[in-house]
């Protein structure tokens, strides 16, 4: 028996698991709908802003721990994404509040 043939009779395919999908999806078809909501209907920039960015986290967070499949690996792992990804957020932050008031204007009143 060839090393091929002992592996496909031993490899078993595995299920799909469509119920973390779907509930992904759902997730992710509420979050985008309440960003639709305030998008429509509030009047307060800040309060926009701020929801906005938020809920994109949240997106985020399901669309990598689902389907780039980022939950079920160590914590290592995970904080090794994390955290670069934290300060290059910081990094945008600091970049855009600091070059608004080296211009002179503010980009967030």
């Amino acid at each position: 028996m060839s090393s091929h043939d002992h592996q496909s009779a031993t490899t078993v395919a595995q299920k799909p698991d469509t119920k973390a999908i779907w509930f992904t999806f759902w997730i992710l078809l509420g979050v985008t709908a309440v960003e639709f909501l305030i998008a429509f209907t509030s009047d307060s920039k800040p309060f926009r802003i701020i929801t906005f960015i938020l809920l994109t986290f949240v997106k985020a967070y399901f669309i990598v721990a689902n389907f780039m499949h980022l939950r079920h690996e160590v914590k290592t792992l995970i904080w090794s994404v994390v955290v670069p990804i934290a300060f290059i957020a910081w990094l945008v932050a600091a970049l855009i509040f600091e070059g608004g008031s080296i211009l002179g204007s503010h980009p967030i009143k």
